[in-house]
C-alpha cells in the first residue's frame, strides 16, 4: 500500500462557523490585502516498516508506540493533522484483477485503486490526531479507533458512532465495535488525555482475536475480532474490538460471493508503514508593498529533546497467531487461562526506513523545509525528526512563514516577512464547542437495553458524557444479528473471564525501548456499580458540552 497517496477520509468539516479574530491596527489597515485561504500546508511525513519474511503467518496483529504531543498552542478551526499512525488492511494480494469494491461504493468511484481497489476495500486507520470533526477541543490531540469496513462508503469510529461525520449514532446496521473494556469510557469525540504530554508514548495494537467461532452461514464469517489494545501509564489491555460480521457483510449487502473470505474477518492483516498525515491546516496570505505575496500557517510544535531529535515511533511489531490467537482460542475452549500477554514467540520486530516528506501549498510546492529538519531512523527501531541548525525555524518548530516565488513557496523565518503584510499579528479563528453526539431512545439502543443508568462525568475536555451499563452481549452493536442464545453465552461467559482475569495495570504489549508512557485523562475511569463487576460494559449515550448543563 502506497502510504503517500493513500486516500484519508477519517474526518468531516466542523459545522461551527470561525471564531472571529481580534485584529490590531496594522492588521486593520491590511486586513484588504489579507485572505484566509484553508489549505495552507498539506503532505506526509513517513516511515516504511520491514515486514516479515512469511508475512502470512505475521499477519494477525500489528501495533507499536507513538508520541504524544500538543502540536498547536490552542484549539483551531478547521485544522486536521494526524499524529504518526498507521494503517491495515486485509491480505488480498492473491487477486490480480478482481474488484474487492463493488459497483455503488464510495471507493469504486476512484479508478486510480483498480483493478482490484485492494487498498480501499477494508481498513483500520485509528490513531493520534487533530481531527476537523472533534466537536470538543482541549489542546493535545485524542486516540480514537477508526475503520472502513465498506470502501469508505462509511466509517466506524467508537461503539455507537462513525469517525466524526455526525452527532447521531450509526444506525443500528453500522454499528460494528464491541466495548470489551469494563473500566473504561470510550467517547464519540475521542479519548483524552491527562495534562500536557510532551513526546510521551501511547502503545497500541490491533490484535485478531478469536471471540467467537468462524460460521458458513449467509453470510460466512472468519473468527477474527481486531481487537484494540492500549498501553498507557494508567491503563493497559483491550478496550475493544471490531465484531467479525462487519467486515464480512459487504459481500451479502452487495450479492458478491468473491468477496466472502476476504475481509479482515478472515484475511491476514497488512501494514507496511505509516505516517504522519498533514490534510488540513489554515493558512493567510498577504503582499508587501511591491505586490510580492507571502503565507502564514499556525505555529506547529514538536517536542524535541536536548540534541534536537523528535521520536515520533518506536518498535514497529508484527504478530503471529502464536502471540496471544492460540492461547485465547484455547481459554475459550475451555483450556488453561490465557495471561493476555503477547508472546514473544509470536512477535516479529520490524526495522524502519523513512521516506522523504513531501508538502504543499494549496497544489503549490513547499521548498526549504528540508533546510530546518530531516526524518531520521534512530537505531533501526525508532522513527522521528531531526532538527538542523536553520535560521528559518528554532528546533522543534515547523516552519510558519513561506515566501511565494513562482510555482514555488519557500521557507522563511518571522524576521523575513515584512511588517507591510499584516501577517505577523495576524491570528488564526480558534474552534468552537460543538453539538451534541447523541444516540436514539429506540432500537438497539433500547432493546433489551442497559441493566443500570444513565450516568454522567465530565471529561478534561470539557464535554460531559452520559452512560449506561450493558450485559456485554446485549450492548447496541451486536442487537443486529439474530445470534443463538447459546453462542451469545458463550461469548457472555468468555468475556466474563476476560474481566476477571485482566487487570488494567499489567503489561499485555511489551514495554516501549525508551521513553515514558502517557496518561489517558482519569476522568475516563469508572467503576463497575455493585453486582455489576464481571460483564458488563458501559456504552456511552451521549457526549455535549459540559457548558449546556450548568
Amino acid at each position: 500500500m502506497n502510504l503517500q497517496t493513500v486516500v484519508f477520509l477519517g474526518a468531516a468539516l466542523c459545522c461551527a462557523a470561525p471564531a472571529p479574530c481580534q485584529q490590531s491596527p496594522a492588521e486593520q489597515e491590511s486586513a484588504h490585502e489579507i485572505q484566509f485561504v484553508p489549505n495552507g500546508l498539506h503532505g506526509y511525513i513517513g516511515y516504511r516498516a520491514t515486514r516479515p519474511p512469511e508475512q502470512s503467518e505475521f499477519g494477525a496483529g500489528m501495533g507499536f508506540y507513538s508520541a504524544v504531543w500538543p502540536l498547536i498552542d490552542q484549539p483551531l478551526a478547521n485544522f486536521q493533522i494526524g499524529l504518526a499512525g498507521a494503517w491495515v488492511i486485509p491480505d488480498n494480494s492473491d487477486n490480480k484483477d478482481q474488484a474487492l469494491a463493488p459497483v455503488g461504493t464510495l471507493a469504486r468511484t476512484w479508478p486510480e485503486r483498480g483493478p482490484t481497489w485492494s487498498s480501499v476495500f477494508q481498513t483500520v486507520e485509528g490513531g493520534l490526531g487533530y481531527w476537523r470533526g472533534n466537536r470538543f477541543r482541549y489542546g493535545p490531540p485524542k486516540f480514537s479507533m477508526n475503520a472502513t469496513p465498506q470502501c469508505y462508503d462509511y466509517e466506524v469510529g467508537s461503539p455507537g458512532w462513525s469517525f466524526f461525520y455526525d452527532t447521531e449514532a450509526l444506525p443500528d446496521d453500522r454499528l460494528g465495535i464491541a466495548q470489551l473494556s469494563n473500566r473504561l469510557l470510550i467517547p464519540p469525540d475521542a479519548l483524552p488525555f491527562e495534562g500536557n504530554p510532551r513526546g510521551k508514548f501511547l502503545g497500541y495494537t490491533y490484535m485478531a482475536l478469536p471471540f467467537t467461532a468462524p460460521t458458513t452461514g449467509d453470510p460466512p464469517t472468519g473468527d477474527q475480532a481486531w481487537t484494540c489494545f492500549l498501553s498507557t501509564a494508567n491503563f493497559k489491555g483491550p478496550i475493544a474490538y471490531y465484531i467479525p460480521e462487519t467486515w464480512s457483510k459487504i459481500g451479502k449487502i452487495f450479492d458478491m460471493p468473491f468477496l466472502h473470505g476476504r475481509g479482515l474477518d478472515a484475511r491476514p492483516g497488512l501494514m507496511g508503514g505509516g505516517a504522519m498525515e498533514i490534510n488540513t491546516v489554515p493558512s493567510f496570505v498577504g503582499r508587501d508593498s511591491k505586490g510580492t505575496r507571502y503565507s502564514k500557517i499556525p505555529k506547529l510544535n514538536f517536542a524535541v529533546d536536548q540534541q534536537g531529535q523528535a521520536v515520533l515511533v518506536q518498535d514497529v511489531t508484527y504478530y503471529s497467531k502464536a502471540a496471544l490467537y492460540d492461547s485465547f482460542k484455547a481459554w475459550r475452549d475451555g483450556g488453561p487461562a490465557c495471561s493476555g500477554e503477547f508472546q514473544e514467540s509470536g512477535s516479529w520486530r520490524s526495522t524502519l526506513t523513512t521516506n522523504t516528506p513531501r508538502f504543499d501549498q494549496a497544489g503549490k510546492s513547499i521548498v526549504g523545509v528540508d533546510k530546518v529538519f530531516n526524518t531520521k531512523i534512530f537505531g533501526d527501531t525508532q522513527w522521528g525528526l531531526e532538527w538542523l541548525d536553520s535560521a528559518v525555524s528554532p528546533p522543534g518548530r515547523f516552519p510558519q512563514y513561506f515566501k511565494h516565488v513562482g510555482e514555488e513557496r519557500v521557507a522563511i523565518s518571522a524576521a523575513d516577512v515584512p511588517e507591510e503584510t499584516g501577517l505577523l499579528q495576524k491570528n488564526f479563528p480558534l474552534a468552537k464547542r460543538g453539538s451534541p453526539f447523541t444516540s436514539p431512545g429506540k432500537g438497539a439502543w433500547t432493546q433489551p437495553g442497559p441493566t443500570k443508568g444513565p450516568f454522567t462525568v465530565m471529561l478534561g475536555d470539557g464535554s460531559l458524557v452520559t452512560y449506561s451499563w450493558y450485559r456485554f452481549v446485549d450492548q447496541p452493536s451486536f442487537q443486529q444479528y439474530s445470534w443463538s442464545e447459546a453462542k451469545k453465552e458463550r461469548l457472555q461467559t468468555l468475556v466474563e473471564k476476560v474481566h476477571r482475569t485482566w487487570p488494567i495495570d499489567r503489561d499485555y504489549m511489551k514495554p516501549p525501548s525508551s521513553g515514558e508512557l502517557v496518561k489517558l485523562d482519569p476522568a475516563l475511569f469508572v467503576t463497575p456499580p455493585k453486582g455489576l463487576e464481571i460483564g458488563y460494559v458501559p456504552i456511552v449515550t451521549r457526549q455535549q458540552d459540559a457548558s449546556e448543563n450548568r
